[in-house]
């Protein structure tokens, strides 16, 4: 293909990711992310990962583009923006008596649809042209920050999200990878996050101590993510996050003049019907008292381990023990049922939960009629063990 035609197809290119409401297009070769690699194996080997697949499950696959496609040439990486979080409102579900749960922005809004069908519109401008192409979105396959940061539509800044001067952070991204070759940038865009340290300072449990390095084992986004207990030390640090965590987000001052497109409505978090949730909260003694399977038909969205409903009622009996109201009797009732549940994992956390209320006499009730007894892996066992500090609440 001659430069001229290349010019012309990335043209085309550009000319259907804009018309498919994608807001940054950047092109890169297929050569592997040394860099990236290094770093995701140095910190895979320093325990910093807890667990997390992706991008560090396979990092030889992922940081080799060339592998998703025989004979790729280039990488077309693309970024959609989405609506930045909505405060609370005092008609909404914070005031109900069992709290509300705040939700990360991007999954208040379906920002990845968006983005995959405009990738696939790329896709089909490429196979048009006689060129192979490959859709990677939300993908183990590809390091799409270090992509997109090589294809110069950002950088990657100290609370490592792509960071760009025009758009901010709030963006997801993907790519297309294809066979065509195209015409890249011939460097990235300089770091501007200089001496700022917000995001660094903001971070409620230190997770980014180090700037640039992300510690998992401490990253209240990974956590409610993570299967398991979640960690009797980050509880508290919680406070209210149902589902994800945007605070070295919200305080990064290229979000403050960053140009965000309206999107429409919000997508429905799942008890919108019953005036449950508002914007990007959810009322969490509703969510409560809903049944697996209404609970993964509302939810199931969201990535929940292993698609088990118990890491979510996990979650929001931990933002019940922060942030419900300990006299309310709905919030006993749910108490009440989750010490009796069969699962030792919403067992267990309904004890720190009662106990945070200072509901120790439900926890107490409870053991006389035989919390523990079916406790394969001793986590009930382990909850009751540990002093739990009660939460200070006016009045």
């Amino acid at each position: 293909m001659t430069a001229g035609a290349s010019r012309m197809l990335l043209e085309q290119i550009q000319h259907a990711a804009t018309s498919a409401g994608l807001d940054a297009v950047g092109v890169t070769n297929t050569a592997p992310f040394t860099q990236a690699r290094r770093a995701i194996d140095e910190r895979k080997a320093a325990g910093l990962h807890a667990g997390m697949w992706f991008t560090y499950g396979r990092p030889e696959r992922s940081t080799t583009p060339a592998n998703i496609l025989t004979g790729a040439r280039s990488i077309v990486v693309c970024a959609r923006n989405y609506e930045p979080p909505n405060p609370h409102t005092p008609e909404g579900p914070a005031s109900a008596a069992g709290g509300s749960g705040t939700v990360a922005a991007y999954v208040a809004s379906d920002a990845y649809g968006a983005l995959r069908a405009g990738l696939e519109r790329i896709c089909e401008v490429l196979q048009r042209s006689g060129f192979e192409a490959v859709t990677v979105c939300d993908d183990n396959r590809l390091v799409d920050r270090a992509a997109a940061a090589r294809a110069g539509l950002g950088w990657l800044g100290r609370n490592t999200m792509l960071l760009s001067r025009e758009l901010g952070s709030w963006t997801v991204l993907g790519s297309v990878v294809t066979t065509a070759e195209l015409p890249a940038p011939d460097q990235a865009q300089s770091d501007g996050c200089g001496t700022c340290r917000r995001c660094q300072t903001a971070c409620p449990t230190g997770a980014l101590d180090t700037a640039g390095v992300l510690d998992a084992n401490r990253c209240l986004a990974w956590l409610v993510q993570a299967p398991g207990v979640f960690p009797p030390e980050h509880r508290i640090a919680l406070g209210d996050r149902l589902y994800g965590c945007d605070d070295c987000q919200t305080v990064c001052p290229f979000n403050d003049t960053a140009v965000t497109p309206a999107r429409g409505q919000p997508v429905d978090l799942g008890l919108r019907s019953n005036g449950a949730a508002r914007g990007n909260s959810v009322d969490v003694a509703e969510l409560l008292r809903m049944t697996d399977d209404d609970l993964m038909a509302a939810f199931g969205h969201w990535y929940i381990p292993r698609r088990r409903p118990e890491y979510l009622r996990r979650n929001a009996l931990v933002v019940l023990g922060n942030v419900g109201d300990p006299d309310s009797p709905a919030v006993e009732e749910i108490l009440r049922r989750s010490l009796s549940s069969a699962s030792d994992v919403v067992a267990a956390h309904a004890v720190w939960a009662a106990r945070r209320l200072g509901r120790d006499e439900l926890v107490a009730e409870a053991q006389s009629a035989g919390l523990g007894n079916h406790d394969p892996d001793g986590l009930v066992a382990a909850e009751l063990a540990i002093p739990v500090p009660r939460r200070q609440t006016a009045g």
